[in-house]
């Protein structure tokens, strides 16, 4: 699971500052990226295999 914090308010690099910013301080979603960060992490630990690597899908022969 990705957050996207860029929406289609935050065009211009004040207001997009301004907007990262009110995401960065808030609770929730600052939350929801620390475990979605310990997920990957134990994931990692797990297996030693990058959480980029694991989504790439496998090639299949026929």
């Amino acid at each position: 699971m990705a957050v996207t914090v860029v929406n289609h308010k935050c065009v211009d690099a004040e207001k997009l500052k301004e907007c990262l910013t009110a995401h960065y301080n808030d609770p929730a979603f600052y939350e929801e990226c620390k475990m979605e960060y310990l997920k990957e992490r134990e994931e990692f630990r797990k297996t030693g295999i990058p959480a980029k690597k694991r989504l790439q899908k496998l090639p299949t022969s026929m």
